[in-house]
């Protein structure tokens, strides 16, 4: 999502934009007057999280288990900390300003959707269901002829495609973005949802997408104070995720598969 979002932030912002931004150290030169329209940023911006995504998944795909997860969480934070030391590209810690805001909330659901669609048509497909199989044994699926190796890259190479959409919808959305904003536990609040919702279940996916998001926005009142009138509750940095947490588990321990089965 990082990359994404900063290849259409950087891509969109006009040089004046840039020019304020940048003030502390000047960007590299052949991007200072480049000003793109939305639409070639964000793709600009999928297209070259997907080639970082080839590039990452291509050694790490050929780890298993825990190793793979380690290794993906340990590249996330590596781009997050070359973005804050990149000054001249990036504009490091003090991120990136004055971004247009050209995408609003029905873009990112029109997005969704054409997602949704085609991970459907996907999954129907020959493509989909080699994945299917990869999923359930991935040593039957080997026996099977089915390169593992191969679709395994190309499933990371479309996810960190999309990701990057994801990235530029949320920079020209916000108008704002710093490395801050990616830290590990936005990827861990992904991983989240895809683990309640059950791994390759897209209506699961999709609705704990839902209920997660809900839930953190409903209990964003924990931070601040609550005054009941005849008591004034102080509030408490943090909470809010406590008390996610607490429910999180809760919902593992209870229903330890997922929050929908598939047919």
């Amino acid at each position: 999502m990082a990359i994404g979002a900063y290849t259409v932030a950087i891509l969109t912002i006009s040089p004046a934009n840039k020019e304020m931004n940048y003030f502390l150290e000047p960007i590299v030169p052949f991007l200072a007057d480049v000003e793109w329209s939305f639409l070639p940023a964000l793709i600009m911006g999928g297209i070259l999280a997907a080639i970082f995504g080839f590039l990452i998944g291509a050694p790490v795909l050929r780890l298993t288990d825990d190793y793979l997860a380690i290794a993906t969480l340990g590249f996330a934070e590596i781009i997050r900390v070359v973005f804050t030391n990149t000054q001249s590209l990036t504009n490091g810690a003090l991120g990136l300003k004055a971004i247009p805001k050209f995408s609003t909330i029905l873009w990112s659901w029109i997005v969704a959707f054409l997602s949704i669609v085609f991970m459907v048509y996907l999954i129907r497909g020959s493509y989909g269901k080699a994945f299917i199989a990869i999923k359930e044994d991935e040593i039957a699926a080997r026996s099977m002829g089915i390169n593992l190796f191969k679709h395994k890259v190309m499933s990371f190479t479309f996810s960190s495609f999309m990701a990057g959409i994801a990235g530029g919808l949320m920079a020209t959305h916000l108008g704002t973005i710093d490395p801050n904003m990616f830290r590990i536990a936005l990827t861990f609040n992904i991983i989240l949802i895809m683990v309640l919702g059950g791994i390759g279940n897209i209506n699961g996916t999709v609705i704990s997408a839902i209920i997660v998001t809900a839930f953190m926005e409903i209990l964003r009142f924990l931070d601040s104070s609550i005054d009941l009138g005849f008591i004034k509750l102080p509030g408490i940095p943090g909470m809010r995720m406590v008390i996610f947490s607490i429910i999180l588990m809760l919902v593992v321990i209870v229903r330890k598969d997922r929050l929908l089965k598939e047919n």
